[in-house]
């Protein structure tokens, strides 16, 4: 039986186990470019297979492949199925499946915000001037005049002798928190790490903090360069249900109300109180600054629906020849926004389904065709080769952070982790970047694969954007485990820089949207195809021998690492 007409049988089984069929014929296989030798030609990553599994995990009838929703159950069964045609093993005891308990909260239409300065009271539109939501697990949260302090950057960092909440107690207060680092907006290299983000300057840190010093709601003042996406993102993303893991997985502090301003809605808050917010931005970027009160109160009546649920990770495994309580693992998250009924698209694409193309069917394609590559490998690998497909990224990294507190594999026993998100369309490049480069040991496994490409090695040009924090690997990074996050370059074969930019501006233009569809007519996958061999290569030279990779001296993760693989005494 012919490889294609496999998947093809394969796909029309998972899905029509979700009861739905399919009666679209399959892409035909494009022709194998000319590549050279070595890692630059695999024979089991083509780009029409490639093309075939995106399609279909973008698919309007996979919904935009929400956790907890129907576009769940067809994308998991569809997933179970490529991996047992493909030959890897139940990843979980017997079972390809991983569960992963959620609480969904969804934010009632009714619910309200309200911002009094001097005794006057403003309600603010959900979606024009804020977004907010809960990570109590509550059906009904209530402030009532919660007092207002802007704190900067939310910062508080002893190893750079930075406090943004010195000296107050926040118990019950609301604080306005500016997005980034402090070194990004003065353009000060002396501070933070300049335009670059550190993890100080990720939202998420931002909440976690605030919720630490026990504030009752925090607002993050949304600004498009600082953020490196515009409003309407902020928007998709926190329109409709969102996810949480239960406390008793994530013990976390929980802030009670948590969310964001627009710019516009901001700037009228400082207004109100007499103040600048471009004077603000300039004062919380000096060492020394000290919250302000916005002579503001704020009261909220935020009420929720409330489902305790369960989303699935999906997992594969190769197991190694001689070694098979080790493993390489590849990963890609298969979630994304799923559908937002009553909303229009405003970018292009006439409908409501949020069908995450390149973010991230590319990805799960991805690790699904390098997995065929492992299983056709001869001889077969060492170290076993898990391949996991994680929910609820889009959520807040949820399904690997689940998996990395609860591992198939012992941390200590994983040599490296390759994650693939939002795979590069734009066709050949001769560069290959790697987010957060400079981190870890794999780079040096990847840097010779990637010249016998003809590519360099580069870091992230958005230095600002933190896509280092924004990625289900950070989770492994943070366990101390070594992870590698890398996809083609900007500078294209064909057009150089500029079409990279263009194409990367074409991708801006949909991220988060229903525009981020599957386009046969302009992508250009035989650059997808050699990423794909570029990180296969990675696994081989991992799975083969016996290297157990750190990260570079002076990361933050090293210290986590060094004591994992400590010999015990």
């Amino acid at each position: 039986m012919s490889r294609k007409l496999m998947l093809v049988l394969a796909t029309a089984a998972a899905l029509a186990a979700c009861k739905r069929e399919n009666t679209d014929a399959p892409a035909a296989a494009a022709p194998a470019p000319e590549t050279p030798a070595g890692y630059a030609f695999v024979p089991e990553i083509t780009e029409g297979d490639f093309a075939e599994l995106v399609k279909t995990l973008a698919s309007d009838e996979f919904e935009g492949r929400a956790p907890g929703s129907l576009g769940e159950e067809k994308t998991v069964a569809y997933l179970e199925a490529q991996m047992k045609r493909i030959g890897l093993q139940p990843g979980n005891g017997d079972s390809y499946f991983q569960d992963v308990p959620m609480i969904e909260s969804t934010a009632a239409p009714e619910s309200t915000l309200t911002l009094a300065t001097a005794g006057q009271p403003r309600d603010l539109k959900f979606g024009t001037d804020y977004v907010i939501g809960t990570r109590t697990g509550k059906t009904e949260v209530k402030l009532d005049a919660s007092e207002v302090v802007f704190v900067g950057y939310g910062v508080d960092a002893p190893e750079r002798k930075w406090n943004d909440y010195a000296g107050q107690d926040w118990t019950g207060k609301t604080v306005v928190i500016l997005v980034n680092d402090p070194g990004f907006h003065s353009n000060d290299e002396t501070l933070f790490d300049g335009k670059r983000m550190t993890y100080y300057g990720r939202w998420t840190y931002k909440f976690e903090e605030a919720a630490r010093k026990g504030a009752a709601a925090a607002l993050i003042v949304h600004d498009t360069p600082g953020a490196s996406y515009g409003w309407d993102v902020v928007r998709n993303s926190w329109s409709g249900p969102q996810y949480d893991l239960p406390a008793a997985d994530d013990p976390e502090p929980r802030l009670p109300v948590q969310g964001w301003l627009s710019a516009d809605a901001a700037r009228q808050l400082f207004a109100d109180a007499g103040l600048d917010l471009d004077a603000a931005y300039k004062s919380a970027s000096r060492p020394g600054f000290k919250p302000v009160p916005l002579k503001a109160k704020l009261s909220v009546d935020l009420k929720s629906t409330i489902a305790e649920k369960k989303s699935r990770n999906v997992i594969g495994v190769l197991p190694g020849t001689t070694r098979a309580d080790e493993a390489v693992i590849y990963m890609a998250h298969w979630d994304h926004l799923g559908k937002h009924e009553g909303q229009h698209s405003d970018d292009g694409a006439g409908d409501n389904i949020y069908n995450g193309a390149i973010d991230n069917a590319t990805g799960v394609a991805g690790i699904l065709e390098i997995a065929e590559a492992f299983v056709a490998q001869n001889p077969k690998p060492e170290r076993s080769v898990a391949f996991i497909a994680v929910t609820l990224e889009e959520s807040g990294l949820l399904g690997s952070k689940y998996y990395v507190a609860h591992p198939t594999f012992a941390l200590d026993k994983i040599a490296g982790v390759v994650n693939l998100d939002a795979m590069s369309v734009a066709g050949r490049s001769r560069d290959m970047v790697v987010t957060g480069f400079g981190a870890s040991e794999l780079e040096d496994i990847l840097k010779p694969i990637a010249a016998e490409q003809g590519r360099t090695l580069r870091g992230e040009t958005s230095v600002q954007s933190g896509f280092y924090f924004r990625s289900d690997h950070f989770n492994f990074a943070k366990a101390g485990v070594p992870a590698l996050y890398a996809k083609g370059g900007d500078d294209l074969v064909e057009g150089g820089t500029e079409a990279g930019k263009r194409a990367a501006d074409d991708y801006a233009r949909h991220y988060h949207g229903p525009g981020d569809q599957y386009y046969p007519e302009t992508w250009k996958i035989d650059g997808t195809v050699q990423d794909l061999e570029a990180l296969y290569g990675v696994g081989k030279e991992l799975a083969g021998g016996d290297r157990w990779p750190n990260w570079y001296p002076g990361s933050e993760f090293k210290a986590a690492r060094d004591r994992m693989m400590k010999p015990a005494e």
